[in-house]
């Protein structure tokens, strides 16, 4: 019991674990924060607590760096448990602001559209709310415990799909705070970082923005974890894809630029082929589509080809 009360008094945090390595660069963190129009200055790891009194990097800088030996996992199988899994991959060794991009990406690709046919109509509905997946898995990553070196996972059933952060709720913060949104960032560094880079808001907006389109029982909370489940739509299934629309060109083209403009608005760092794969609009269309808008300025590009971010002019 002294021991624990120990641990939690001189709980580790990533500004005092020093980083397994110091060699460490920092080139994927510059081309976020140029794409944001902010620049690092000469001693941008002092400004952002990257390096301790010494001047050695320490955990955070070790995550926000080009290389290092942490990777998220997103497993899929193909039933309702563990047993037969179809799919491992691992986005990570690299800034986690670029891995968590990654993993966005492959959330819209695996979001996949479901519809449902009713007597009156034909129904559509995503796997999981976009706004509400999104959300959780950035906080799942930006609120993970990284002192005990568990990155968050991702799981893909055929009937859920599940976010697991490691270390459960912090000492003093209870459930009933979490539900009425209050923010207590776990890591400030990451949070920062993850603010100025435009993809969280440091006033607990991302839970209420799940609880929104969720009620609080997607939530399941341990002592060492933060589970979030989100069950897919019943009565819902994958369309065969052969249906033919009954517009014509023009109007097949407003709503597919309709369609691009949504996407874009909702991941600014999406790129050419998540937008295929998000919309399933063919990648010669989409190209089509977002050249007649860049043509007209309601497009633009802010940055670096690989690391920049779209900007919908109004």
């Amino acid at each position: 019991m002294i021991d624990n009360m120990y641990m939690r008094r001189n709980r580790l945090s990533l500004v005092n674990m020093p980083s397994p390595r110091q060699n460490l660069t920092f080139n994927q963190l510059r081309y976020y924060y140029e794409a944001k129009g902010l620049v690092l200055g000469e001693r941008f790891e002092q400004t952002l607590d990257l390096v301790d009194d010494d001047g050695r990097y320490n955990y955070a800088a070790y995550l926000l760096s080009d290389e290092n030996g942490v990777s998220i996992k997103v497993a899929k199988y193909a039933g309702t448990t563990k047993v037969d899994l179809i799919e491992n991959e691992e986005y990570g060794y690299c800034c986690l602001l670029k891995a968590t991009d990654r993993i966005l990406e492959k959330m819209l690709i695996e979001n996949k559209t479901f519809a449902k046919i009713t007597p009156k109509t034909r129904l559509e509905k995503k796997m999981v709310n976009h706004t509400a997946l999104r959300e959780a898995v950035i906080n799942g990553i930006v609120h993970n415990d990284f002192s005990q070196e568990s990155p968050p996972i991702i799981e893909i059933y055929s009937d859920r799909l599940t976010i697991t952060s490691n270390g459960g709720l912090m000492d003093n913060f209870s459930e009933e705070d979490f539900f009425y949104c209050i923010s207590k960032p776990r890591n400030r560094v990451l949070m920062r970082v993850f603010k100025d880079a435009g993809m969280v808001e440091q006033l607990g907006s991302g839970v209420s923005r799940i609880l929104d389109a969720y009620d609080k029982s997607i939530f399941h909370f341990t002592p060492n974890y933060l589970i979030v489940t989100f069950p897919f739509e019943e009565g819902f299934s994958l369309p065969s894809g052969n249906e033919k629309g009954n517009h014509s060109g023009n109007e097949n083209g407003h709503k597919n630029m309709a369609v691009i403009i949504n996407i874009i608005k909702m991941n600014p760092r999406i790129t050419l082929d998540g937008i295929v794969a998000e919309t399933g609009i063919p990648k010669r269309t989409v190209s089509r589509e977002i050249k007649k808008m860049r043509d007209k300025g309601t497009l633009l590009r802010i940055g670096p080809a690989k690391t920049g971010h779209w900007e919908v002019v109004t």
